[in-house]
């Protein structure tokens, strides 16, 4: 079986070559059946590299521990869960999730375009296949997970292995990194369409809308990959953060700047044709990041809880990341003739100038993020001396990046196309900021103090104000004119602009999260050491150690502290955190009990018994308006798959004239 694994991967690297090159071929030689041919064989590779992954997921659920792979990152007591969650828990398994990925992301492309696109195809499979190709080439080579464990020339099993990293053996941990993947993986799409249609000269924006749903899939599980990861360090590491600034966690956050951007930009393609090198540029940045991102969890240049054990495979990422960048650059600056703008930027104060300003912000805070995460590296290689870049670094730089976004979040709705007047500004701003400063100015009396808070907390009243605003404008014509409901109206408004709409509601879950993450400002936490019995206090909280039970699992030895929570004498709960070590690793890890509210959580984690007095002793944490965090990604889930729901309305866009003050243009029905 081990053998027909690493086979199957073998086969699907030398396929990956030949469907390369029999695709250039064909499209050079215009020979139709080599286009076919390197079609079919994407198809095979996707085949091969499915059964790869069938064999190692049943070595790692019936412990066939003869692989050094599955003697590395599973044991027999673990849950069937996570011997699952294994594939992806070590370097060799997650560089095969990759390849999974995009086999099948491949293998998607190439079934729904057998008969569109076929100036572009040959290209986008070409594409598809060289990172296909690479990422064999890893698998097959230096980073096979079908490695087995020999003496001599014997191959020999353990009668155990070593286990998944406590740390991963969390439920988060179950969908965060496929998840992830598929939006790191996913951009890979977009990419090879632009690409292919630079190669070829597509006239118009075909590339752009042949992608623009992968672009949304992708971007979403991309937000999602990263949330889920935010609410696994928050539940899991014990100190209650869900962002800490780390390489890792950086890195992971930068294509999703670019493609944040790309998203925005890509409707001034779409509406007035301008932006096409900058679209352009941000779907090839965004690639290359992912890649990037993969390479830094894996070379070992940064420490990281997040990244996998140092190896050599860093050159590997280094060579593809330096060719494929300068071919891109090279196809660009080739294509500049056909990538010129149809239209000029008219006025800095138009919706035009906002979507600009937009692009620019998430492209300087990306430049920051890569930076902080790179100058430690760049100062080690230059000085020898490594210099850290801590959080609040990261804090002081990009929180007045996020407001300023979160600003422009609120400005574009209220700005018309192609120029704003002085009386239309006025009529569209005045409320709005009124009641922000309003907001503001309460929140002061009230003893908020904190100035990020409170320009946070208004400027996130100011753009609920625009979004709702914009509802309920479109939503009041309708209802007034075909004599229904409001919320029939708001829905029937919604399906007639999904995509428009459907990013309110995503600008919306961003709204509620930067209130979540704004209450980080009023955060307390105590550490103490406490007699069974005796009570202690934080905030508006009195906390009582009642108890301190022990047990063990297969897979674990745990120590758990009851605590009881009470407020003003009133029972409020009692939680259980718990100590574990492990049984294979011998690695404590905490696991900590939250009571979540809208208005704050109360964390605590049982962090040790003292040494001398065994005394317990308790992190207690208090994080007001985290929640919302998590319910600001519902909201923005909510309002991505809104947008991927075709219109009721087909929008038809003039490059040249805008109809109507507030920036509408003409609806032309299916």
């Amino acid at each position: 079986m081990e053998n027909i694994g690493a086979l199957a991967i073998l086969l699907a690297f030398c396929l990956s070559i030949y469907s390369v090159v029999a695709s250039l071929a064909g499209a050079w030689k215009k020979k139709p059946f080599l286009i076919a041919s390197g079609e079919r064989a994407a198809c095979a590779v996707w085949g091969l590299v499915v059964l790869a992954t069938g064999i190692l997921l049943y070595a790692l659920v019936t412990s066939d521990f003869r692989y050094a792979y599955v003697a590395a990152h599973s044991n027999r007591d673990m849950p069937w869960a996570y011997k699952v969650s294994a594939w992806w828990g070590g370097q060799e398994g997650s560089l095969l999730l990759w390849n999974f990925i995009l086999a099948c992301y491949a293998f998607v492309v190439v079934m729904q375009n057998k008969k569109k696109h076929r100036a572009m195809m040959p290209y986008v499979v070409a594409t598809l296949m060289v990172t296909q190709m690479f990422f064999l080439t890893l698998n097959t080579f230096p980073a096979s997970p079908f490695q087995m464990l020999a003496q001599g020339k014997n191959i020999v099993e353990v009668q155990d292995g070593n286990g998944l990293n406590p740390l991963l053996q969390y439920w988060t941990m179950l969908i965060h990194p496929p998840v992830l993947y598929l939006g790191y993986v996913g951009f890979v799409v977009p990419f090879a369409f632009a690409l292919g249609s630079l190669i070829t000269r597509q006239p118009g924006d075909q590339w752009i809308f042949t992608t623009r749903r992968w672009a949304i899939v992708t971007w979403l599980f991309q937000t999602t990959g990263v949330i889920l990861g935010a609410g696994w360090a928050y539940a899991v590491l014990g100190w209650g953060g869900y962002w800490g600034w780390d390489p890792v966690e950086n890195v992971s956050f930068l294509p999703w700047l670019t493609s944040t951007a790309f998203l925005h930009s890509v409707m001034m393609q779409e509406k007035k044709g301008m932006m096409k090198v900058w679209n352009i540029v941000l779907v090839a940045g965004t690639f290359f990041l992912c890649i990037f991102g993969t390479f830094m969890t894996r070379s070992g240049i940064v420490a990281s809880v997040h990244a996998f054990a140092s190896s050599n495979i860093g050159t590997y990422f280094l060579v593809f990341l330096t060719l494929g960048i300068a071919f891109t650059i090279y196809m660009i600056l080739g294509r500049l003739d056909y990538l010129k703008s149809e239209a000029e930027l008219e006025s800095v104060v138009s919706r035009e100038s906002s979507f600009l300003f937009n692009n620019l912000i998430l492209l300087a805070s990306c430049f920051a993020i890569l930076w902080g995460t790179l100058f430690p590296v760049i100062s080690e290689a230059v000085t020898g001396e490594k210099v850290s870049v801590d959080a609040p670094w990261f804090n002081r730089v990009n929180i007045p990046i996020g407001l300023f976004l979160l600003f422009l979040t609120g400005v574009g709705p209220l700005l018309s196309w192609r120029r704003a007047s002085a009386e239309g500004l006025r009529r569209n701003f005045q409320w709005p900021f009124a009641g922000m400063l309003a907001l503001m100015a309460g929140l002061a009396v009230a003893g908020v103090h904190h100035v990020y808070a409170l320009m946070t907390f208004g400027l996130c009243f100011f753009v609920t104000w625009t979004i709702v605003q914009e509802f309920y404008k479109g939503a009041a014509i309708i209802a007034k004119k075909e004599a229904v409901g409001f919320l029939k109206a708001t829905i029937e408004l919604t399906h007639r602009n999904t995509r428009r709409y459907g990013g309110y509601l995503v600008h919306m879950g961003v709204v509620i999260m930067c209130i979540g993450f704004a209450g980080a400002a009023f955060n307390k936490d105590s550490t103490t050491e406490v007699e069974q019995g005796k009570s202690f206090h934080l905030g508006r909280y009195e906390l009582k150690v009642t108890g301190v039970n022990s047990g063990q699992t297969d897979n674990y030895v745990w120590q758990s502290a009851t605590v009881e929570a009470t407020v003003n004498g009133q029972p409020y709960a009692t939680l259980k955190p718990e100590r574990r070590i492990y049984s294979q690793s011998q690695q404590p890890v905490g696991v900590v009990d939250i009571r979540r509210r809208l208005n704050e959580d109360l964390y605590i984690n049982f962090a040790a018994m003292s040494s001398e007095a065994q005394k317990p002793i308790i992190q207690t944490y208090i994080f007001p308006l985290v929640s919302w965090i998590w319910v600001g990604f519902y909201v923005l889930l909510m309002g991505s798959l809104v947008c991927l729901i075709p219109s009721k309305v087909k929008m038809s866009y003039a490059r040249t004239e805008v109809v109507g003050v507030a920036g509408k243009h003409e609806k032309v029905a299916k």
